[in-house]
């Protein structure tokens, strides 16, 4: 047969991709599958001096040195020579892959959430069992990678279809199943498995809530198609928005740098780097359908703000990449607000039922109610540390208690995402700090019982 060559980069899409589900959960496997890929189809100096038809012992034995175990342990530090010595930052961040390691590390937060991965890495990838390598050899005959018959694992002679830079615009412009790696790493998972029929019937379906009015459709489409044009630029010009804020309350320019759109919320939001509505912050989530009109700016135009204009002659204008690096520290879709941190109480039974197990934040844990009182005497100061000591003392230990960062500064400047999500769990939570954002939920509870016992 003709030799395939996989010469591939293990660029996270890549890994995503093989993970064929949660990317988070299958890191190091999915990294092996790559090295696997590297070692029966690379190039010369990579590909293993393996017949095409091969078992597992036959692939073993010409990977590992010849002191490598051939039995069920996981092999011991024997030989620093053996592949089984290598770390997993070794095989991936190195001259032949070209990855720059906080890039990659970048990367693997904005599609996994994942944000210390340093333990990960310096984990040996091979120093594994017997046992699981096998499972490898499976995993890769499921993709398609192989095909197992006789008791023997074969090359193939065409590969699966998987994420390549496109040859062409014709090409860029199909959206396939494989190209959705900026959806929540497990609904790829779900994507990649249930895209196509099943007997001519559909049975994977995702419903999003779009809160943006119909007679604003075709201004966010025209948005979207403009921004699609200047990211196609280089350089990409800043733009002037016409914007109509709710926070502000009026129609106002500002002057920034698009750096990507997030659907967050029921409506998608440009994330810019110049000027706020208000002018208060740099950054600021512009939501696509308050956008007015769009304009692009030369650099040199004499309008651009200092911050902006320092960055492009610098060469240091934010990418993505940064905007998923600031999500991952706290709760909260306003990245650029002060990281705070929040402490909540739930009824023991709604915790248990509705909270526990739940993924919202990395900073998201339970605690016990000893170190609720801890974190409350070590990070609050007087007068509102005895406060919250003397509530908490009227609380039961046997409640559930959490802690999460989050986004708030004060009640101007504060996540509005985060602010709804603690309204839908009312009255079984109870926010114990910020105490500003305590009282504030407080204050609404009144007014809220006030409107419900008015005759």
């Amino acid at each position: 047969m003709s030799e395939l060559v996989f010469q591939d980069v293990p660029q996270v899409e890549l890994l995503q991709w093989l993970a064929r589900g949660s990317l988070k959960q299958k890191l190091l496997r999915t990294i092996r599958l790559w090295v696997w890929l590297r070692s029966l189809y690379g190039d010369a100096q990579e590909r293993l001096a393996l017949d095409d038809s091969f078992t597992y012992a036959e692939w073993r034995d010409t990977f590992f040195s010849s002191s490598h175990t051939k039995g069920e342990q996981i092999p011991s530090l024997h030989d620093p020579d053996c592949p089984c010595a290598k770390t997993t930052q070794q095989w991936l961040f190195n001259e032949k892959t070209g990855i720059v390691a906080h890039q990659w590390q970048e990367s693997l937060i904005a599609h996994t959430g994942i944000t210390d991965s340093r333990k990960v890495l310096k984990r040996r990838l091979f120093g594994i069992t017997r046992r699981s390598l096998q499972g490898d050899l499976e995993t890769l005959a499921d993709l398609g990678w192989l095909s197992y018959k006789n008791e023997k694992y074969y090359r193939v002679s065409e590969f699966p279809q998987r994420p390549v830079t496109p040859k062409d615009e014709a090409e860029s412009n199909k959206l396939s199943v494989y190209e959705l790696n900026f959806l929540h790493d497990d609904l790829v998972g779900f994507a990649q498995n249930h895209f196509q029929k099943i007997n001519g019937v559909q049975r994977f379906f995702l419903k999003v809530d779009y809160v943006v009015p119909r007679s604003t459709l075709d201004a966010v489409e025209d948005c979207q198609y403009q921004l699609k044009e200047l990211w196609a630029k280089t350089p990409i010009p800043p733009i002037k928005l016409t914007y109509t804020s709710a926070k502000v309350g009026n129609k106002l320019d500002c002057i920034v740098y698009p750096v990507c759109i997030y659907y967050v919320q029921r409506a998608v939001y440009l994330c810019a780097y110049g000027e706020s509505p208000d002018k208060q912050t740099e950054w600021y989530n512009f939501r696509l359908d308050r956008i007015q009109k769009m304009i692009a700016l030369s650099w040199d135009n004499s309008e651009l703000p200092l911050n902006l204009r320092q960055h492009y002659q610098k060469h240091s204008l934010p990418s993505p990449d940064y905007i998923a690096l600031e999500m991952s520290k706290a709760w909260g879709f306003d990245f650029y607000l002060p990281l705070q941190l929040m402490l909540l109480r739930f009824d023991r039974d709604f915790g248990d039922r509705y909270v526990k197990g739940t993924e919202r934040h990395e900073t998201f844990e339970e605690i016990s109610y000893e170190q609720t009182q801890k974190l409350i005497k070590q990070k609050i100061k007087q007068p509102e540390q005895q406060t919250l000591l003397n509530i908490l003392a009227n609380r039961s230990p046997q409640d559930a208690y959490y802690q999460v960062f989050i986004r708030y500064q004060d009640e101007k400047y504060r996540d509005n995402n985060v602010i709804m999500r603690l309204r839908a769990w009312r009255p079984k939570c109870e926010v114990l700090f910020p105490y500003e954002l305590r009282q504030s939920i407080a204050a609404d509870v009144a007014k809220e019982f006030h409107l419900y016992h008015q005759h």
